[in-house]
């Protein structure tokens, strides 16, 4: 299979590291499964950080530099950046068009997204950014990348319409789809490890955290005890 040929996943979060977080191990399945996996970064995490003593101005370059690394971690390499600012995500024509920009320049067949519903079980995985990026990408999926009539501006840059066959959307209810990702589990715990700005793994907490979440999606999804997974509700958007 050569690269030209390859089938295409575009990953789209609102943060460096949230691809990590949410799927990482899977990233890594698919780059040893042959495809091309490309990342779509909302926003540069430049509200990120813990250490009060890194100049703010230094926490984009930071975040970038972290999640580059965990990128080339997992297999990917082409990274694209938006640049949108941190915790002030919103779904608005700009962010679809920026996303529909990626699109049409990666031409994916599948993207993953993050959930734009709330998860009354999870504060955390429902930042406010998350949903956003979320909702906002779905949109760009369809109608915007696919209608040569949307976002003019695209095609006078020569980029021509793209539709995406399916989104597999990260953190929503009911997936259905569940991958048994136990082989490349370390190498996700590997690529947080690279947002050191986060304290991802202050105390070591990251491992045993992340072999209760993706043992306890392992079993929900009818795993074996002893493996690990990620899941997604895939959405045919053909």
């Amino acid at each position: 299979m050569t690269e030209d040929s390859a089938p295409c996943a575009l990953v789209v979060a609102a943060h460096p590291d949230d691809i990590d977080y949410g799927s990482g191990a899977t990233v890594a399945f698919l780059v040893a499964s042959g495809w091309r996996v490309s990342y779509c970064l909302v926003t540069d995490g430049d509200a990120g950080g813990f250490d009060p003593d890194v100049p703010r101005a230094e926490i984009p370059r930071i975040r970038r530099a972290e999640q580059t690394e965990a990128a080339r971690v997992l297999g990917v390499e082409d990274l694209h950046w938006l640049g949108h600012p941190d915790g002030r995500v919103e779904v608005s024509t700009r962010l679809r068009r920026d996303l529909s920009r990626v699109i049409r320049t990666v031409r994916p067949k599948r993207v993953i997204c993050q959930c734009p519903q709330r998860n009354w079980g999870s504060i955390h995985g429902s930042h406010p950014d998350h949903l956003a990026a979320g909702e906002a990408t779905l949109c760009a999926v369809y109608p915007d990348a696919r209608n040569p009539f949307a976002h003019p501006e695209l095609a006078a840059e020569g980029l021509a319409p793209h539709s995406v066959e399916e989104v597999w959307v990260v953190g929503g209810p009911d997936p259905d789809v569940v991958l048994d990702l136990t082989e490349h589990f370390e190498l996700k715990a590997t690529a947080l490890r690279a947002h050191v700005s986060q304290e991802t793994d202050r105390n070591g907490r990251l491992e045993p955290m992340l072999r209760e979440w993706m043992g306890r999606t392992a079993a929900a999804g009818g795993l074996p005890e002893g493996r690990y997974a990620e899941a997604f509700r895939r959405v045919d958007t053909r």
